[in-house]
């Protein structure tokens, strides 16, 4: 099974690229994670061609091109089901028994775009704070790698 992060943002600071990659390394490879950076749109300058819907278009059309397959798709949003780590596993422990890769999608600063949500399967809330796009990166990482933690029964996990 392959976990693909979709997210949208390019040119993360260089804490964020060392975290993210240090916690989807120590995934092992039959539940991988893979991150997939989607472009932003263009929220600068004046006129219609350059709105904030405009870019959320562009961006959920990039988001649903890069869709493919039999994946079980998951839209990271503020609406959606929390889940604790333990409940994380559990999802784990589902995802590896069925085999089907997964995505993860993860918006702009104005969240995912009607296809993308409609594409999704389910909606899980990481937290009902706004957190900062970069940061989602590395805390799915490292719950991922925290849930798988718990599946194997590695110390990582001191819940």
């Amino acid at each position: 099974m392959r976990i693909r992060l979709l997210a949208v943002g390019r040119r993360m600071p260089a804490w964020v690229d060392t975290a993210y990659n240090d916690y989807a390394r120590r995934l092992p490879h039959e539940c991988r994670l893979d991150l997939t950076e989607i472009a932003p749109g263009n929220r600068k300058g004046k006129g219609k061609n350059n709105t904030a819907d405009r870019a959320i278009a562009d961006e959920d059309r990039r988001i649903c091109d890069s869709l493919d397959g039999d994946l079980d798709v998951i839209a990271l949003s503020v609406d959606g089901k929390p889940w604790s780590t333990e409940q994380l596993a559990t999802q784990m422990r589902e995802w590896m028994a069925d085999g089907r890769d997964r995505a993860l999608l993860v918006g702009g600063p104005e969240g995912l775009g009607p296809n993308s949500l409609a594409r999704a399967n389910r909606r899980w809330s990481l937290s009902p704070l706004t957190l900062p796009h970069p940061l989602v990166r590395v805390i799915l990482a490292e719950q991922l790698f925290r849930a798988h933690s718990i599946l194997t029964g590695h110390p990582y996990h001191r819940g």
